[in-house]
C-alpha cells in the first residue's frame, strides 16, 4: 500500500517539453496521452516524440494512453510503446469488451521482457455493462477506470449525480476482480480547486482511490483528499492496538464494535498514511 499511486497526471504526447516538466512535478504516475489531447494531424508526431522521450527508464512510472483500439493509429501505438523501457503500462481507451483486452495482451511482445501491464478505460454504457468481464479478461490487465466525459455524453447525463451508479459499478467490478480500487476520472475545470476537493470527497465515499489530473495544481488537492485525516489515523491506531492485545471481536471503551474486517480497514488506513510520510 505504501506505493499506491494517488495522483495520475495526463500530459499531451505531442509536447515533449511538457512531458519532461510533468515528470518532475510530483505526480505518482504520469500519463502521456496520444488520444484525446492530440489532434489527428499530430498523431504521428506525438507517437514519435513519445518514443524518443521514453527510450530510457524514467524517474516515475509513465503510462501511455494509446488511441482507441478501432482507430487507424492504435496498432502502431501499441507496437511502438510496448517496446519502450520508459513505459510502465499502457492505457486502453474506450474499451467495451473483454475480447479487446485479450487481443491486445496476445499481441504484446514478451520474449525479452515482462508483458506490459494494461489499464482499461470504460467510457460508454456498453463498457460499464461489461465492467467485470473486462476486469477479469487477462492477467496483464492491472486496472480499470472511468472516462467520464465520453460516458456522460453517451448516457446523456446532465447532473453529476447521474454518474454515481456507473462509478460504483466500476469500483465493485475492480474489487471483485482482485484489482486495485480505481482512481477517479479527471475534474475538467483546473481553476475550480474547491469543486475538485468536494468531488474527491464524494469519490472517496464511493470507494475510489486517488484521481487523474490535467494540471499540476490539482495534484496536492487530490492527495490531501485521499490521504487519511488525523482523526481517521488516530481511530485506526486505536483499533489496531486493541486488536493486538485481544484476539477476536470486541467492543472498545467508547462502545464501537470491532472485528477482523474493521481491523483490516484500519490497517489499510495506516498503510496509506505511511505513503504520505
Amino acid at each position: 500500500m505504501t506505493n499506491t499511486p494517488l495522483t495520475w497526471l495526463y500530459v499531451p504526447g505531442d509536447r515533449p517539453q511538457t512531458v519532461t516538466k510533468a515528470l518532475a512535478c510530483g505526480a505518482d504516475v504520469v500519463i502521456v496521452d496520444l488520444e484525446d489531447a492530440v489532434a489527428p494531424d499530430r498523431k504521428e508526431y506525438a507517437r514519435a516524440a513519445t518514443a524518443e522521450r521514453l527510450r530510457e527508464p524514467q524517474p516515475v512510472p509513465v503510462h501511455v494512453r494509446v488511441n482507441a483500439l478501432d482507430s487507424p493509429f492504435a496498432a502502431a501505438d501499441l507496437r511502438t510503446m510496448a517496446a519502450l523501457p520508459g513505459v510502465s503500462a499502457l492505457r486502453l481507451p474506450k474499451v467495451t469488451s473483454p475480447h479487446q483486452i485479450t487481443r491486445v495482451a496476445a499481441a504484446m511482445p514478451t520474449a525479452d521482457r515482462a508483458a506490459t501491464p494494461l489499464h482499461a478505460l470504460l467510457e460508454s454504457a456498453l463498457g460499464i455493462e461489461h465492467a467485470y468481464a473486462i476486469a477479469c479478461a487477462h492477467p496483464s490487465l492491472r486496472g480499470i477506470a472511468l472516462g467520464e466525459a465520453d460516458l456522460r455524453a453517451d448516457l446523456g447525463v446532465r447532473d453529476d449525480a447521474g454518474l454515481d451508479w456507473s462509478r460504483a459499478r466500476v469500483v465493485v467490478a475492480a474489487r471483485a476482480a482482485g484489482l486495485a480500487p480505481p482512481p477517479q476520472s479527471v475534474h475538467p475545470d483546473i481553476r475550480d480547486l474547491e469543486g475538485l476537493a468536494t468531488s474527491c470527497a464524494r469519490g472517496r465515499t464511493l470507494g475510489f482511490l486517488g484521481r487523474a489530473a490535467i494540471h499540476p495544481r490539482q495534484l496536492p488537492i487530490i492527495e490531501r483528499a485521499y490521504l487519511p485525516t488525523q482523526h481517521e489515523l488516530e481511530e485506526a491506531e486505536t483499533i489496531v492496538k486493541a486488536a493486538a492485545t485481544e484476539q477476536g471481536a470486541q467492543a472498545l471503551p467508547d462502545g464501537r464494535f470491532i472485528d477482523a474486517a474493521v481491523v483490516a480497514t484500519a490497517q489499510r488506513t495506516l498503510s496509506l498514511a505511511a505513503r504520505g510520510d
